[in-house]
């Protein structure tokens, strides 16, 4: 039987850590920054945490 696959785009989107949230970037913050507020540029910086229920829907699929 072949091995699963990574799902790349997953790969590049989540920070998976052993232990703690799953982190990921926040939308909007790739390019096309000079016309949005400071405000928003400061709040896509940080990044945010995955919810728990795409965490769990994500435990099933190979994304390491």
């Amino acid at each position: 039987m072949p091995k699963i696959k990574t799902h790349k785009g997953t790969k590049k989107v989540l920070n998976v850590r052993a232990a703690g949230p799953t982190s990921i970037g926040r939308p909007g913050s790739r390019h096309n920054t000079g016309k949005k507020s400071s405000k928003i540029n400061r709040k896509n910086r940080k990044g945010s945490v995955l919810s728990k229920s795409d965490a769990k829907r994500l435990k099933t699929v190979s994304y390491k």
